[in-house]
């Protein structure tokens, strides 16, 4: 187990933008991880052309809003520490390439997939959704439980491994708790945004299997997670994280039992504690050293310079309510129930 770096003062600059940053996460993986799933159920919940066709327009108005939570939040890491954000790209570089493609694949996809009227061009596209969400989805989960369990990071901050130190068996558990997570999310958000009652009895019925499956997966990396980071060390994350799976077995069982709405609002708040705990645990780090504790990458080595981080805090309070109220006023208007006659472009 890893040892907790000791104690010492931070600026309260930096602790308002890890704040912030796990904010920014916090929307990400809420509203892209229900894009995720969505995009892999896809060919699985319906042979027919016009319900898949619902089922994408779910998701079509909103989907490339959310991903505006990850370049925010990407580039607020650029700007408050860009310590951490040269060590991570350089080491998952080739998992984001594969990230890139994926979603590049993705959205290429949403567009074309209604400019022909060929089956085998409309599969094509709805295999190459399927392949864009359930790759980043995954892939989310691998970086997430290596950084909680450290990475190869020396004095200078740069990483000592290859693409394969990235891959153990806690992180490939990880990468599959994210996927079915966000597959059962999808699932739950289905049954709130379709309006007919035998598409939302597949997606329950797809919600109910890859559930058990999370539940599986979850409770493995729970038990690597004790063993393999020092998360534990921290009551609140360690509290966020077994809420996370108590509010997930909730949301499992009130699926079950067709309450539809509580099951969305219950898996919506397991996703949020999971993200929660990831950064509590990890703070005030940002990104943990296996060779030494003390070359981890924390919010006071790896920041920018307080005057940067005084513009950068006055621009956030004037831009972040806009990004919010854009982001509702999207959802409130687009909140009709999709049925087969709301398919004409997809």
């Amino acid at each position: 187990m890893l040892p907790v770096l000791e104690t010492t003062a931070h600026s309260p600059l930096t602790i308002v933008w890890f704040v912030l940053i796990t904010v920014l996460w916090v929307g990400f993986f809420f509203l892209e991880g229900f894009d995720y799933g969505v995009g892999t159920l896809l060919p699985f919940l319906s042979h027919h052309d016009n319900e898949r066709s619902q089922i994408i327009r779910t998701i079509a108005p909103v989907w490339d809003g959310n991903e505006v939570w990850m370049i925010t939040a990407g580039g607020a890491l650029f700007a408050a520490f860009p310590h951490v954000y040269a060590t991570m790209f350089s080491t998952f570089y080739l998992a984001l390439f594969l990230m890139l493609v994926a979603l590049i694949m993705r959205g290429v996809a949403f567009e074309l997939r209604g400019h022909k009227d060929s089956p085998c061009w409309r599969h094509f596209w709805e295999g190459a959704i399927c392949f864009g969400s359930a790759v980043p989805a995954f892939l989310w989960g691998v970086a997430v439980t290596d950084l909680l369990r450290g990475l190869p990071i020396n004095e200078n901050m740069i990483y000592q491994g290859g693409f394969l130190d990235l891959l153990s068996p806690y992180s490939i558990f990880g990468g599959l708790t994210f996927l079915f997570v966000f597959v059962f999310h999808g699932a739950a958000f289905l049954t709130q945004r379709l309006a007919s009652y035998g598409l939302i009895l597949q997606a329950r019925k797809a919600a109910i299997r890859c559930g058990a499956l999370a539940i599986i997966c979850y409770l493995v990396c729970l038990a690597l997670t004790i063993i393999q980071t020092d998360l534990f060390r921290s009551p609140v994350a360690a509290v966020f994280l077994l809420a996370a799976g108590v509010l997930f077995i909730l949301a499992y069982l009130r699926l079950f039992q067709q309450h539809f709405r509580q099951s969305f609002i219950f898996s919506s708040l397991t996703i949020v504690c999971t993200t929660v705990a990831f950064f509590s645990g990890l703070f005030p780090r940002l990104m943990v050293s296996s060779l030494n504790p003390a070359w981890s990458l924390t919010i006071t080595n790896a920041s920018s310079t307080p005057y940067t981080l005084s513009i950068m805090t006055i621009a956030a309070l004037c831009l972040v309510p806009v990004i919010l109220i854009y982001q509702i006023w999207t959802y409130w208007i687009f909140r009709k129930r999709i049925g087969s006659e709301d398919t004409e472009y997809h």
